[in-house]
């Protein structure tokens, strides 16, 4: 037992740990009467999947440098998804002043979940306080930003799914044992994302499952892109593929049967709409024509070489804390162009691109007049909660929207008493406002944006700054004996695929095509989209194929270098294939959903599902390295190569 006295621990309201155990958290789903369910299935299928810890291997490692000047402010800058939390946990673990805490934080060398915890920036505040309040800077080499900091977290799964022979699905009960590490962190949310979205994109009338993250010698861990998707989606995902195996039906028609629609229920009970979850059937369809998926699924291409197709599908809410907020601010130069401060932080989304863009469609004006502060300076920029759970473009657009529409009000006020109309009768766009009814009749921004000066002197408005915030509504925390509850406020869903070349012989592959098909809501910025569908994609095809921490007996990690952890590289890439689906969210900015951990979340059981094809074994662990396909054919008798 790791933590011999949990039940000493000081805990947050919604985090239920189990004394006497190494279980730091259990989320429970409870939904319809998982017996019945069982009783009405013709089939019953169990499927057991596992994987290690593994890296982010963000481009820059984790650093930050802290200074204490004389009069107690506390300066820190860090390379962090979570800038605002830094001040607030200052605060609670150490009770500095938060308006004494100022957090700068420059363009982030990505960061994928691993920079959302706060650490190195209360060891470098620690170590500045007692070397009298001098700069201090801590950086991760990369072995120690692979063992000393957060990792991805490892999980072991049991799925069990009852259905009809037709293939419907009746039950279907899981247990996900997340590996948390030696502290729990931030791991307890990645096991509860996992839980309340546990069936995947499928409507399940009955669930039973219980989701625990458990404390073990390994590095502790924290959110990964797609915050347990993946790892759900692969457990799940892999048992669909062995039902439709024993059924004998199609993969792809038990997926298509059984998604979830409009209408139906999430796990944790609540109600969907057109909105809230797209069009999952839309998908799988544009998946099937992509794929050419009736053409064939496993082709021999000769005596040793094996091609398959795999698919599988996806979806995710944000589960985040539900008073999370963001506000932005808009001010104007003396030209007419705009400035746009939000919290948000830049780690190679292109967040801040849209909101330029959201921004200069409100005030329809070209998108190069709208001016992105991009760093954070927590001193003067509004509160983003957090830069996580593809919340960015939701929260911080519906906050610009509002700081658009506040700054439209301004100066339609202003320009109403110089052109004595109604402030109802004008517009605001082109670098102008104008009469409606009589466009020739304006003023311009530039003119107005300070106030406006009349020919004698008298001056009137004053300078105009757009203020915007949002909050997230209707949200609740989720019921501890049924997991009944609403987690976010929205479900994004997605199809995808792989298609590999097998070589019987010595058990590699080669990765053909992947394929995702995602509905994105409404596509604001095209290149960036496609750049955040297959940037994802490719990490979960890297994590899925090579990527896995090796551990010794004492649980100490054998490969903490890129020499020896070996991410895919340049050059190794197969052929992304992505499209969108268009489903308005009407809540969200023009209707667009984040889209950025989709691409991920099919990836690894697309690709298991397609390589237990190709070599005729079901293959549920991760990474799927030849060796482990050998193994698998061979049997445990055979021990290592």
């Amino acid at each position: 037992m790791l933590h011999e006295h949990l039940d000493r621990y000081e805990k947050n309201k919604t985090t239920y740990p189990e004394p006497g155990t190494n279980v730091a958290h259990r989320t429970k789903i409870r939904k319809g009467n998982i017996e019945q369910g069982f009783a009405e299935s013709d089939v019953i299928v169990e499927t057991s999947v596992s994987f290690a810890p593994s890296d982010h291997i963000a481009m820059e490692t984790r650093c930050a440098t802290a200074e204490i000047w004389p009069d107690g402010t506390i300066h820190i800058s860090a390379s962090s998804q979570s800038p605002f939390m830094i001040k607030k946990l200052l605060h609670t673990y150490f009770g500095e002043e938060t308006g004494k805490v100022i957090v700068h934080t420059p363009l982030v060398g990505g960061a994928y979940g691993g920079k959302a915890p706060v650490q190195l920036e209360l060891l470098a505040y620690l170590a500045s306080k007692a070397v009298g309040g001098r700069k201090v800077s801590v950086w991760n080499s990369r072995e120690h930003d692979m063992v000393t900091s957060p990792v991805h977290i490892g999980l072991e799964a049991t799925v069990k799914i009852g259905a009809t022979k037709e293939g419907l699905f009746k039950a279907m009960e899981i247990l996900f044992l997340f590996d948390g590490g030696a502290y729990s962190d931030k791991a307890i949310d990645v096991s509860r994302a996992a839980a309340v979205d546990c069936t995947g994109p499928y409507h399940v009338e009955n669930v039973f499952c219980d989701s625990l993250c458990v404390y073990t010698n390994r590095p502790y861990a924290t959110p990964f892109r797609s915050f347990g998707h993946c790892e759900q989606a692969f457990a799940v995902e892999r048992a669909i593929d062995e039902l439709a195996r024993t059924l004998q039906l199609d993969p792809w028609e038990v997926r298509r049967k059984n998604a979830i629609r409009p209408g139906h229920t999430t796990p944790t009970q609540v109600r969907l709409t057109k909105s809230n979850v797209g069009n999952m059937p839309a998908c799988l369809d544009r998946l099937r024509e992509l794929m050419r998926w009736d053409e064939w699924q496993r082709v021999e291409v000769d005596a040793y070489t094996v091609r398959a197709k795999g698919i599988s599908s996806g979806w995710k809410t944000s589960t985040i804390d539900t008073d999370a907020s963001s506000g932005v601010i808009l001010t104007f130069n003396s030209d007419g162009s705009v400035n746009v401060i939000s919290g948000v932080v830049e780690i190679g989304t292109g967040t801040k691109t849209v909101l330029a863009q959201i921004v200069a469609e409100r005030l329809k004006m070209d998108v190069d007049c709208v001016h992105v502060k991009m760093d954070i300076d927590t001193q003067t920029t509004p509160e983003h909660w957090k830069t996580v759970a593809s919340r960015g473009t939701f929260m911080a657009g519906r906050a610009a929207l509002a700081a658009a529409d506040d700054a439209i009000r301004q100066l339609k006020d202003i320009a109403a008493c110089v052109l004595r109309a109604s402030p109802d009768d004008l517009e605001v766009g082109f670098g102008r406002v104008f009469l409606r009814d009589d466009p020739s009749i304006f003023l311009p921004i530039k003119d107005i944006a300070y106030g406006y000066k009349f020919p004698n002197g008298n001056a009137i408005g004053g300078q105009v700054i757009g203020r915007g915030r949002y909050i997230l509504r209707h949200l609740t925390t989720l019921d501890p004996k049924t997991g009944a509850g609403k987690p976010g406020p929205e479900w994004g869903v997605c199809a995808e695929g792989v298609e590999i070349e097998f070589n019987r012989r010595d058990y590699t592959y080669r990765i053909v095509k992947a394929y995702a098909v995602i509905d994105a809501g409404k596509v604001l910025n095209p290149k960036a989209a496609l750049g955040q569908a297959m940037g994802a994609m490719s990490m979960g095809l890297s994590f899925s194929s090579r990527e896995g921490f090796l551990f010794d007996n004492e649980q100490r990690v054998l490969n903490p270098q890129l020499r020896t952890y070996r991410p895919i590289r340049f050059g190794e890439h197969p052929e992304y294939i992505v499209e969108f689906v268009e489903t308005p969210q009407i809540d969200a900015p023009y209707g667009a959903r984040g889209i950025g951990e989709h691409g991920l979340i099919g990836m690894p059981a697309a690709l298991a599902n397609a390589l237990s094809l190709a070599a005729g074994v079901p293959l549920n662990e991760l990474p799927l390295v030849p060796e482990l396909i050998w193994r698998t054919q061979k049997g445990d008798s055979y021990g290592s190569v």
